[in-house]
């Protein structure tokens, strides 16, 4: 038990689930309830999905492809950049450009519950306490996320469009701040991986 406990904690600040939830907000404005929870559904088991294949097959897959960590940092430090300044750009978001990019699996799902820091995370954990409890903290951790989102859905009737539009443009400068970060630290990585020229 203290093995999952040791796995839960790092997991659940790589998660992140609280910082998650005003892009959230946003990214569910104005939507039913039904599309709201089959949202939740969506992101949780692509996350969940993702997460435990890149558990076990993660490492191999990685130097399969020639892709490392700090190349996966960048990618998807990109990716969050460019949603959030896109969200903080725009004056309104169409009722139909979220389900063009289908928030559920992209990008709740992947790569901001399941996203670098959680999969390496998880590869690291996995090495240090062993599968089992490395695996179930972190189907209990994105299981929190789901919870999470489905209590921002109760939010956001609460606050109602103008608040919860607000707390997102808010929440979408910090993000962006956030992935720069990501890509930057990708790119200290990729930098001390190089080799030194004679």
């Amino acid at each position: 038990m203290s093995e999952f406990w040791l796995s839960f904690v790092p997991l659940f600040v790589a998660v992140d689930a609280i910082g998650t939830l005003p892009l959230f907000l946003g990214l569910t404005e104005g939507m039913p309830r039904h599309v709201v929870r089959r949202i939740v559904i969506e992101s949780v088991l692509t996350a969940g999905v993702v997460a435990i294949l890149f558990l076990f097959g993660g490492r191999e897959l990685l130097r399969l492809l020639g892709i490392t960590i700090a190349d996966f940092m960048v990618a998807g430090g990109i990716l969050i950049f460019v949603i959030a300044m896109s969200d903080v750009i725009t004056s309104g978001k169409p009722e139909n450009e979220v389900d063009r990019r289908n928030p559920g699996a992209v990008p709740l799902g992947v790569p901001l519950i399941a996203g670098p820091a959680v999969l390496t995370t998880s590869i690291l954990l996995l090495d240090t306490y062993g599968a089992v409890p490395t695996a179930t903290a972190l189907v209990a951790n994105i299981a929190i996320a789901g919870l999470v989102f489905l209590f921002g859905n109760g939010l956001n009737l609460v606050l109602g469009s103008a608040g919860a539009r607000i707390i997102s443009k808010i929440a979408n400068l910090l993000l962006a701040a956030i992935a720069v970060m990501m890509i930057r630290r990708g790119m200290i990585m990729l930098l001390t991986e190089m080799p030194l020229s004679p």
